[in-house]
């Protein structure tokens, strides 16, 4: 019997007839014989499902592979479901169709060609992927309540930078320009935080405090435009990868860039590789489990989503729980 496919599309990233042509260009080149072509299922997304339920629907029909053909968002909300109990339900195959696409950066994807991102996930053998699950907590009700949500990861978290980056994206030109539209934000982010002491614990440590305006905690290294911010983040090796952002003047910042452009950078290409080196204003930490405190809600990011302003957090992986072509 030939293999079930689930095709969790988001409609508003392509048209289906456009995706289904690249699906079937994909199918002819992959299947010479068409009763050797796998049966392939659709399931839309929603506003008010962002994949999840597209997910557990394709489940349900007896799908083997699940593809998620959209943004980060799509990708992110297929792999919670596929990975939730920690061991994969399917194997995970992913067409990038948005603007940040980090997932298929990180993998190595085809980007902007759908056919050949098919052909992938129909003919590739699935590799262990781990998840990432973080737990953040918002005060709502001028601070009387506090409310608790869950989301699966793939890529990274985090506030700082990177967060307001995405909060200061004009939405009307990342439409027309695709991930430049993030470097026009960058200044803006930038200028926009401040370091802050946080209560940060790693694994069974003790918490301590920590001087920071920007802490990421990764699965993947890479973000937009090909950038690798944590040169040792694998997606399978079962660990977390933070980094921590301290610069807090001109001086500082020079070295977080020295540190990011030549310490992890070109030296490390030129040695061949090496553990990521930490600096004054920059350091590289590896946990598997990470807890936060902030001393007030500042923004937060969840695979390239704006998830809102958060007041605490935690995070931790569970190793291998995706399988991913």
């Amino acid at each position: 019997m030939s293999e079930k496919v689930g095709i969790v599309w988001n409609p508003s990233k392509v048209e289906g007839e456009k995706l289904r042509a690249a699906l079937d260009r994909a199918l002819a080149s992959a299947f010479a014989a068409p009763h050797e072509r796998p049966e392939c299922l659709w399931f839309e997304t929603t506003e008010q499902d962002p994949g999840q339920g597209a997910a557990s629907t394709a489940l349900e029909a007896g799908c083997t592979v699940v593809i998620a053909a959209g943004g980060d968002g799509t990708v992110r909300a297929v792999a919670e479901r596929l990975g939730e109990s920690g061991s994969p339900a399917a194997d995970l195959g992913v067409v990038p169709l948005g603007t940040g696409n980090l997932l298929a950066r990180n993998l190595g994807v085809p980007l902007g060609n759908p056919r050949a991102a098919f052909a992938r996930a129909l003919t590739g053998t699935g590799s262990p992927l781990d998840l990432g699950e973080v737990r953040i907590a918002r005060a709502e009700g001028g601070g009387r309540e506090v409310v608790s949500e869950r989301h699966g990861f793939v890529v990274m978290v985090g506030f700082g930078i990177d967060a307001q980056m995405i909060v200061e994206t004009d939405d009307e030109l990342k439409a027309k320009t695709g991930w430049l539209a993030y470097v026009e934000s960058l200044g803006r982010a930038a200028t926009g935080t401040e370091v802050v002491e946080l209560s940060l614990r790693l694994d069974d440590d003790e918490p301590a405090v920590e001087s920071a305006h920007t802490v990421l905690v990764a699965n993947c290294g890479s973000i937009q435009g090909g950038i690798t911010l944590l040169p040792d983040a694998l997606p399978d090796d079962g660990e977390l990868d933070l980094l921590v952002l301290r610069a807090d003047d001109a001086g500082a910042w020079l070295d977080t860039m020295k540190n990011m452009v030549w310490d992890n950078g070109l030296k490390r290409l030129i040695r061949g590789g090496g553990t990521a080196e930490s600096s004054g204003s920059t350091a590289h930490l590896r946990a598997r489990t990470v807890r936060a405190e902030l001393p007030q809600p500042l923004a937060f990011e969840v695979d390239g989503d704006d998830v809102g302003e958060v007041t605490a957090f935690e995070v931790r992986i569970l190793p291998s729980a995706l399988r991913v072509r």
